[in-house]
């Protein structure tokens, strides 16, 4: 009967102790799962506007060296014949405004400069040679340019940073032929007749077609690098005279179809900040 009381006595005193503690403990709460960060999506750019500059060096040529004569008591020598034609490089600094429309499609209108470039052409006849054999006709200049073009370009999608792209684009270009000397040749070697002209300017018909590779720096500036052919017209030269003597074979020629293969390097810089996501506040904790 002790033990049974004994036993007894202590489980309603172990009973006891348990609800003593388990009143001291605070409530139980509902199960909440950990907080968890969400992240809003970068705001949209409303506006792709971006500025460029360009340098580079053009390789240029024309097709053909043609006259149209401005004095017809002159007989022009009907073996007259374009033996030599050249047109030195050039250097090129431009620059203009564009738009990104999105990541494949963008739009640009750009001016540029191109140094003046020294040109020769030398025909060759037998007419009037003393002697006979060959007699040469040699006339050179200077040629210079300011180009205006609209342009549409192609991104075909980026890797590692890099850009691929195509484009074209139409304009005009502000050609200028100065310092043109004309100078005859005898077949003896000795100088004959000696022409000059004024300087002349005129506007052409202008486009382009072109390719490139731009490295993305970051989203605000872009370096690219761009073979591009142009086509510059076929520019006129002044009327070639000499102190008005009767007999003197007056002219004006054409750099037939000049053209030029350009290799450039330009530099975009976009025209607005550099968009960051930013993170939402975490949730507040529902207390049960």
């Amino acid at each position: 009967m002790v033990s049974v009381k004994f036993f007894a006595s202590a489980a309603a005193v172990g009973l006891l102790s348990t609800a003593a503690l388990a009143a001291d403990l605070p409530p139980p709460q509902m199960y909440q799962p950990p907080p968890q960060i969400a992240y809003q999506p970068a705001p949209v750019v409303s506006s792709g506007w971006y500025l460029r500059g360009d340098v580079g060096v053009g390789i240029q040529s024309f097709s053909d060296f043609p006259h149209s004569q401005t004095n017809s008591a002159f007989v022009w020598p009907a073996s007259w014949t374009i033996v030599q034609k050249d047109l030195q490089d050039t250097a090129i600094f431009g620059g203009g405004i564009g738009y990104e429309l999105n990541n494949w499609l963008r739009f640009d209108v750009t001016g540029e400069y191109r140094t003046k470039a020294m040109f020769k052409a030398t025909g060759r006849f037998v007419e009037f040679c003393a002697g006979g054999g060959n007699c040469f006709d040699v006339t050179e200049g200077n040629f210079s340019s300011a180009v205006f073009m609209a342009n549409a370009y192609l991104d075909l999608g980026t890797w590692w940073c890099l850009t691929p792209y195509v484009g074209a684009g139409v304009g005009s270009a502000y050609n200028r032929i100065t310092g043109v000397q004309d100078n005859g040749i005898n077949s003896d070697g000795t100088a004959g007749f000696g022409l000059t002209s004024a300087d002349s300017a005129n506007w052409n018909l202008a486009w382009n077609a072109q390719a490139g590779l731009t490295y993305n720096v970051n989203n605000n500036f872009k370096v690219d690098f761009s073979a591009r052919y142009l086509h510059l017209g076929s520019p006129e030269t002044a009327t070639v005279f000499c102190q008005n003597t009767p007999s003197c074979p007056g002219a004006f020629y054409n750099l037939n179809n000049t053209n030029s293969w350009d290799f450039r390097i330009g530099l975009r810089w976009m025209l607005q900040p550099d968009m960051v996501p930013m993170m939402a506040p975490p949730p507040l904790m529902s207390r049960g």
